[in-house]
């Protein structure tokens, strides 16, 4: 069988291309790269040297909870610049929080709406203001569903592999 190797990038529908350029260029320091010549708003970025961020403006896509994830090299600095925008968004996945294996989770908004988890390496030094500050909260997020179906561990991790 066949089998999946990698994520190669992940495309995300945006309401205003020039916006959500700034955001990811500008606030996560991602690096534009040349796109295919479509015949729509498009902007590709680059995460590394095997992913990549599309970005392509449409006027009829919006999701609450669905994600994309980014580790981040710097969590603090990126935490209280997103909390200075005011795009930090609790109602989806609650508050900024620690995982069991250290990294540091907080989800924001793009200018289009996308939700974009930001996410620390286990092991990344952290702020202590994040630990006091009121988007923070103990513990992993909790949805008062009881429904524990799934694959789960304690040990669980964001990181596999290289981080």
């Amino acid at each position: 069988m066949a089998k999946a190797v990698k994520i190669n990038h992940v495309a995300l529908v945006v309401s205003n291309l020039e916006e959500a350029c700034e955001f990811y260029e500008h606030e996560l320091g991602l690096e534009p790269i040349p796109a295919f010549l479509f015949d729509y708003p498009t902007a590709f970025f680059k995460f590394n040297e095997e992913q990549q961020l599309h970005l392509t403006e449409w006027d009829d896509v919006y999701s609450f909870r669905g994600h994309i994830c980014v580790q981040v090299d710097d969590i603090n600095t990126i935490f209280f610049r997103m909390k200075e925008l005011g795009v930090i968004d609790i109602a989806p996945w609650g508050k900024v929080r620690q995982l069991p294996d250290g990294a540091i989770q907080m989800f924001v908004r793009d200018p289009s709406g996308n939700l974009v988890e930001i996410s620390s390496a286990p092991g990344a030094p952290i702020d202590k203001a994040i630990f006091e500050d009121e988007l923070y909260q103990d513990g992993i997020y909790v949805s008062g569903r009881n429904d524990f179906r799934g694959y789960k561990s304690k040990d669980a991790t964001l990181y596999h592999g290289d981080t």
